[in-house]
C-alpha cells in the first residue's frame, strides 16, 4: 500500500509534487470516486484514473535528448509548435522531460516516464549540476563575472554560486563564449543571470546534465540511458557524487 501521489509519481504521470497538485485539484479517480485528499493510499487492487484514463503500469524508460532550438519542452503546445515529445515518435510510453530549456535554448534534455527520478534530478536540494555554454554579447572582465559565482538576485530570489569560466572572446564582434556550471532549474536563469550582469546571452546550450552530455548526437537526436547511467544519476543525485 503507497499514497496515490507516489503511485502516480511511478506511472509516469507527473512528478510527486505535480501529482499532489492533480489530486488536490480534483483530477485523479480511485475506484470511481474522486480523490482530493493526499493522504490516500492505495494498492495494486484499487482502480486509479486520471483525467478520465485508467491508470496502467509502464515500464520505466529514459532517453538522452539532444534538443534543438526551436522546440518545446513539454509535451503538448497550445501554439501548435514542435515538442519535445514529437522528436521521439516511436516511444509508446508516456514521457516527460527532466526539467526544461527554454524555446531557443539547445542541448542535453532528459526525458522519462519515472516521476521520482526526474524529481531527484530537477528539485534544487540534490544539487546536480547542469552545465552551459553561453554567447554573449559583450566582453566581461573577470571581476564583472564575480557577482555570478557569488549569485545574483533575481526576481524570484538569489541564484545558488555558480562556476564561471571564459573561454574565449572577439573583439571585433564584442562577443564572447563563457561556460557556466549552476545546479538550480528556475525558468530562463542563465539567460537572467546574465541580463542581472549586463551581458545578454545572444546564444545559449546546456552541454552537461550530471556526468551526461551529447557525444556522438546532432541536434534532435536521442539515445535511449544504460541501466548503469540511470542508477549513476540516482546516486549522484542522492550523494553528489558519481557512483561505481
Amino acid at each position: 500500500m503507497e499514497r496515490l501521489q507516489k503511485v502516480l509519481a511511478h506511472a509516469g504521470v507527473a512528478s510527486r509534487r505535480k501529482s499532489e497538485e492533480m489530486i488536490l485539484q480534483g483530477k485523479v479517480k480511485v475506484n470511481g470516486k474522486v480523490v482530493t485528499e493526499l493522504g490516500i493510499k492505495v494498492t495494486d487492487a484499487d482502480t486509479v484514473e486520471v483525467e478520465g484514463v485508467k491508470l496502467e503500469k509502464e515500464q520505466k524508460v529514459y532517453y538522452l535528448l539532444y534538443k534543438p532550438r526551436g522546440v518545446i519542452s513539454a509535451v503538448t503546445d497550445d501554439k501548435g509548435r514542435k515538442t519535445v515529445t514529437d522528436l521521439l515518435p516511436h516511444v509508446t510510453e508516456r514521457l516527460y522531460p527532466v526539467g526544461r530549456l527554454d524555446y531557443e535554448t539547445s542541448g542535453v534534455l532528459l526525458l522519462t516516464n519515472d516521476g521520482d527520478f526526474s524529481y531527484a534530478l530537477t528539485h534544487p536540494k540534490f544539487k546536480v549540476d547542469k552545465t552551459y555554454v553561453a554567447r554573449v554579447k559583450g566582453i566581461p572582465l573577470k571581476e564583472q563575472l564575480r557577482p555570478l559565482e557569488r549569485g545574483v538576485v533575481l526576481e524570484d530570489g538569489k541564484t545558488a554560486p555558480a562556476r564561471v569560466k571564459l573561454l574565449s572572446s572577439e573583439r571585433k564582434t564584442d562577443k564572447a563564449i563563457i561556460e557556466i556550471t549552476i545546479h538550480e532549474g528556475k525558468n530562463r536563469q542563465v539567460r537572467r543571470m546574465f541580463d542581472a550582469i549586463g551581458f545578454p546571452v545572444q546564444k545559449l546550450k546546456r552541454e552537461r546534465f550530471g556526468f551526461l552530455t551529447l557525444h556522438s548526437l546532432n541536434a534532435g537526436e536521442w539515445r535511449e540511458l544504460s541501466t548503469h547511467e540511470v542508477k549513476q544519476l540516482r546516486v549522484l543525485a542522492e550523494t553528489g557524487k558519481i557512483g561505481n
